[in-house]
């Protein structure tokens, strides 16, 4: 017999909505109509015209037969487009895939294809790639729209017969757009880096979206109108969710195409920034700025970064530039970040040195995620909390993908025991604070030892002359591996290798200490993460 509470109290549409995060844009519309939405350059829209803008979008999709489950690529910068495309392309039941703008044309080509393409909105930017990449595709021949930035000059012809501006104006600024049907329909397509073989395709539901936009304004602490500016890649797991945040809270999106120190200093100055995302390299662009693009800053400001954990030098320098650096971590396959190193008051009070340490580690999970742990992969079973015993980090909960698009057996794989495998390395420590130890691709084992690169590359930083610092293993006859470093020094820097190499003996157990140093510019990818294959593959040529 069905139990009391069971009895003639089911859902209906009075006490159940799907949550989309499409419902934020309304509400801030209708709440804060005349507050800015979004700058860029000398354009600035309120949401009242945001709103409008993203109906006319979704309005315009749907009269050329955009639907529920098709696919809209695009390829933008961080432009007012682009933000319009995450609440316009969800309107008329599509799936937004925002592109990586450093793709090569094959990896274009393959996406256009795997997503099943049916409307590929370009900026004049990239025209040239995507030109190639469409003579590639061996099925997508999707709708071309150009986008010709009003605030910056590209000398591209257009790749379609309509631009940007033109095509939704002949959409409806009151449309009806449609809330999913179920909170688990797909509202965007991510691709990851495709560093091995192929990118696999990483699918948001409504719900996971929905939950970690309001998780960003918890973690964040965000209050009422922050004022975000966009160095973090909006294409970049959706800008960590933050394009859908802002409306939560009637925010204010200042655009930023390319990151360049000058351009950050002066919005954060000019704009009263609270807020800012990014990898470690746009710290050390901030902070390696010339002292003549320098701003002073007379309001706390909040910086999110993820990658490797920030090293104490940075940490210190961001500090003293009235930065407060808050460390997260995820990954694609969570929606961005996912856990958050939740700073403890207490912890003030300790030594500098003890305070970084706190604060390299990744930490605990965001309010929206239900389960983190370290776990051995062969038992299932949590590791010890003493912060030494290695196992691989997990997720559980409504901000993990839905899966990898057409690909059941990877996902299988990536889903096994219930549990989203993270493929990093980590440990546990005592107070359920997890810190990350590698990439289990990038552990080196050097005669039978296993070497954290993170480790060594956290010794490297604190050198004085380094800028940036990438370690991966390098094949040796006598120990399976050692620790190869490659080294991107500060302007102006000069240190010799014999240098680096008894800094690191004075920091590290001995058979931790490089055996090969390689000054060089380190290869990145767009959002600032070393690509560390491209360094395994030069090691390996050494």
């Amino acid at each position: 017999m069905a139990s009391q509470y069971d009895r003639d109290l089911d859902k209906n549409p009075a006490n159940y909505q799907a949550l989309t995060p499409l419902t934020f844009l309304a509400r801030a519309a209708a709440v804060y109509p005349d507050h800015c939405a979004i700058r860029h350059g000398n354009l600035s829209y309120d949401y009242k015209e945001f709103y409008a803008r993203c109906r006319q979008l979704g309005s315009a999709l749907s009269k050329a037969g955009i639907g529920k489950n098709d696919t809209v690529s695009v390829m933008l910068a961080n432009t007012p487009p682009m933000l319009e495309a995450h609440y316009g392309v969800a309107m008329c039941g599509a799936v937004v895939n925002t592109m990586n703008t450093r793709l090569d044309a094959k990896v274009i080509a393959f996406s256009l294809d795997h997503a099943e393409t049916k409307v590929l909105i370009v900026d004049k930017e990239f025209s040239a790639a995507v030109k190639e990449a469409l003579t590639l595709t061996e099925s997508a021949k999707p709708i071309i729209i150009d986008y010709d930035d009003s605030e910056f000059e590209f000398a591209a012809e257009p790749l379609g017969n309509i631009d940007y501006e033109d095509f939704i104006s002949a959409g409806d600024r009151e449309f009806d757009w449609i809330k999913p049907d179920d909170e688990w329909d797909a509202i965007s397509l991510n691709y990851t880096s495709g560093t091995t073989g192929n990118p696999k395709g990483v699918v948001y539901h409504h719900r996971g979206a929905y939950l970690l936009a309001q998780g960003n304004v918890i973690t964040a602490s965000m209050p009422k109108h922050p004022v975000y500016l966009w160095t973090l890649p909006m294409f970049h797991c959706n800008g960590w969710c933050f394009t859908w945040t802002l409306s939560v809270l009637g925010g204010t999106h200042i655009c930023l195409r390319h990151v360049r120190a000058k351009a950050i200093w002066d919005a954060i100055a000019d704009h009263k920034v609270t807020h800012l995302c990014g990898a470690p390299i746009v710290m050390s662009t901030v902070l390696n700025a010339p002292e003549d693009e320098k701003r002073q800053i007379d309001h706390a400001v909040e910086f999110f970064t993820a990658a490797a954990p920030p090293p104490e030098a940075v940490l210190a320098g961001m500090t003293d530039a009235g930065f407060n650096v808050v460390h997260l971590y995820g990954l694609t396959e969570t929606y961005g970040p996912a856990a958050v190193n939740d700073w403890d008051s207490r912890w003030d009070e300790l030594p500098s040195g003890e305070q970084a340490a706190k604060k390299a580690r990744q930490g605990v999970p965001y309010a929206a995620l239900e389960g983190l742990d370290v776990i051995d992969p062969e038992t299932m079973q949590p590791v010890p909390r003493d912060g030494k015993t290695m196992g691989e980090v997990m997720f559980q909960g409504n901000i993990v993908m839905k899966g990898y698009l057409k690909n059941k057996a990877t996902s299988d794989e990536a889903f096994a025991g219930g549990w989203f495998h993270s493929g990093d390395l980590g440990v546990m420590h005592e107070d359920g604070y997890i810190q990350l130890k590698d990439r289990s691709k990038d552990i080196i084992i050097s005669g039978g030892e296993n070497i954290s690169s993170i480790e060594v590359e956290d010794t490297l930083f604190k050198h004085p002359a380094v800028q940036a610092a990438a370690v991966v293993a390098k094949p040796d006859e006598k120990w399976g591996e050692t620790p190869c470093a490659f080294i991107e020094l500060k302007p102006g820097a000069t240190v010799s290798e014999q240098e680096i190499i008894d800094h690191c003996r004075a920091n590290l157990a001995r058979f931790k200490v490089p055996k090969t140093i390689v000054f060089t510019e380190l290869p990145k990818t767009s959002t600032g993460k070393v690509q560390k294959f491209k360094l395994r593959d030069t090691a390996k040529a050494l």
